[in-house]
């Protein structure tokens, strides 16, 4: 079993001592490759992951993105059926993430399964076909990520031009309409939440327009995964704390 599957760790597991290509070179040997296949498979990386501008000097001299492509190839050197990670890309910049991202379709374009958690919901969104949220240990929703974003309303705000007296009967007809789960009040504007944002907005505009409503400005979110979560646990994942809940991505 280990032998078919690849781990990379929160904190990595390079020897910092040594030159990322010597880290390859052990790990393959470590795993009971050839020498000369080790050799083969180390060049082979450092040209999938982008390593050669940096691959021959000491592990310990290398940014955290660096150094977090070499502990992925360290992960992989063995060609495992599955790879694991722990979060991935924790104390990335944005840069570095997003290339660590691009590294990790590529992997999954090549035939690995990856199985990664995280506490960044837009990460498991981008990279998953799906997604098993886990709060204290239970797993509270499940399923590629526009099934689960597809669960809950999109969001409209709608700002009338200032002076417009009836806000009330039009929050309340807007509340009557079909695709529309909830109408409401915020101060000076009307939040709608919807079921399809697409047909729902046309909906929307045609009751505007009829009672006379100019619009001053409108703002369309879509929903995400952070509001899967806030749906399924009650709370935000900021409020939930790392120790209470994991999304795992695959």
């Amino acid at each position: 079993m280990r032998r078919r599957i690849g781990y990379v760790g929160q904190r990595g597991g390079a020897d910092i001592e040594a030159t990322g290509r010597e880290n390859l070179v052990l790990q393959g040997r470590l795993y009971g490759m050839g020498r000369h296949e080790t050799e083969r498979r180390a060049d082979e990386l450092i040209e999938l992951l982008d390593l050669g501008s940096f691959c021959r000097r000491i592990a310990r001299t290398y940014s955290g993105g660096q150094r977090r492509r070499l502990e992925v190839a360290l992960g992989i050197v063995h060609r495992p059926d599955v790879l694991f990670l722990d979060e991935p890309t924790l104390g990335l910049d944005p840069q570095n993430r997003a290339n660590l991202w691009d590294q990790l379709r590529r992997l999954r374009d090549t035939g690995t399964t990856v199985l990664l958690t995280t506490h960044y919901l837009d990460e498991a969104d981008q990279l998953s076909d799906r997604v098993a949220i886990i709060d204290h240990g239970l797993v509270v929703a499940e399923g590629p990520p526009e099934d689960l974003r597809g669960r809950y309303p999109a969001g409209v705000t709608i700002t009338p031009r200032p002076g417009f007296a009836d806000l009330a009967t039009v929050t309340a007809e807007l509340g009557r309409e079909p695709l529309v789960r909830e109408a409401r009040i915020d101060g000076e504007t009307i939040r709608v939440d919807l079921d399809s944002a697409t047909t729902g907005m046309a909906a929307i505009f045609d009751l505007l327009r009829a009672r006379g409503v100019e619009v001053q400005g409108v703002s369309l979110r879509e929903p995400s995964l952070d509001d899967v979560f806030l749906h399924e646990t009650g709370r935000s994942l900021r409020d939930a704390g790392p120790a209470a809940t994991e999304a795992i991505a695959s």
